[in-house]
């Protein structure tokens, strides 16, 4: 992977990026995303909201570099896809889906959920860990509050504890790239703040990881979003900074609703504006 020497390029960047899938009763294209950009600068945290069937997931599969644009441009960390080895790129690429979490063992510890990271594998690979990526793993848990169930059971863990304990797997290689697919859906308030309070202890290292966040709701978001982008039937609706793009005109023609939009210590919150 080709690495800036001033960490100037963004870490992604979508260019007019459309995606189709063939509809058998129509016989026609069945367009997902549709002229899609926007660029990710190296550090920045982005949203990405809309509602159901909106190509949030779609769109983060193309920016895992899982998934090809049926048009336009992708280039991620530098790089173009249909360009380079994308396997070799998704090793830069840290991934919290819950996808991952469904194919882990049961029987794998934190520790060792955290350890697959290192090779980027489902399986602990413990002929290819080294004494630094045990002592990275212990790092990374005690950071995200993980330190106490590191011995524990994943599959024994809170709904909070295993996705904390995802990221700090997706983060064992200090990927210049991470990607959440709404990583606090099901949590409850405890689990979501705690994991809120991780992504922001992430925007504070240096140099700090992108991050973008696919999620439903603004009150998912840390205070620490930098920019977001809402998407409506696979057209963007607004993209740009958070203060100009999560406020109330833009999330309201989003959301096909009145949308009234505060904000709270950093923090956000969406009401539908009353209709009297």
């Amino acid at each position: 992977m080709t690495q800036p020497a001033d960490g100037a390029l963004p870490a992604l960047v979508l260019d007019a990026v459309t995606v189709w899938e063939w509809n058998e009763r129509t016989r026609a294209r069945q367009p997902i995303l549709t002229d899609v950009s926007c660029s990710v600068g190296a550090g920045e945290q982005w949203a990405i909201l809309g509602p159901n069937g909106a190509g949030k997931s779609t769109l983060l599969d193309i920016a895992a570099g899982m998934r090809y644009p049926s048009h336009g441009a992708v280039r991620i960390l530098g790089e173009t896809v249909g360009h380079v080895d994308l396997r070799a790129l998704r090793e830069h690429i840290g991934h919290v889906d819950v996808k991952t979490e469904e194919r882990l063992s049961p029987r794998h510890t934190a520790l060792d959920v955290t350890l697959t990271g290192a090779t980027g594998t489902i399986q602990v690979l413990r002929e290819r860990l080294t004494t630094a990526h045990r002592h990275r793993a212990a790092i990374l848990l005690a950071q995200f509050g993980c330190s106490p169930i590191a011995g524990q059971p994943f599959s024994s863990c809170s709904q909070g504890e295993r996705r904390r304990v995802l990221l700090a797997r997706a983060m064992m290689l200090d990927p210049p790239l991470l990607l959440l697919d709404e990583p606090a859906d099901g949590l409850d308030l405890p689990g979501r703040e705690a994991l809120l309070a991780a992504l922001t202890a992430l925007a504070g290292e240096q140099p700090s990881p992108a991050v973008v966040t696919v999620t439903h709701h603004l009150e998912e978001l840390p205070a620490s979003t930098s920019h977001a982008l809402l998407l409506r039937a696979g057209r963007v609706v607004a993209s740009g900074p958070a203060a100009g793009v999560l406020s109330d005109e833009p999330l309201s023609d989003c959301f096909g609703v009145a949308v009234q939009v505060s904000r709270h210590h950093g923090r956000w919150t969406a009401r539908t504006a009353p209709s009297w």
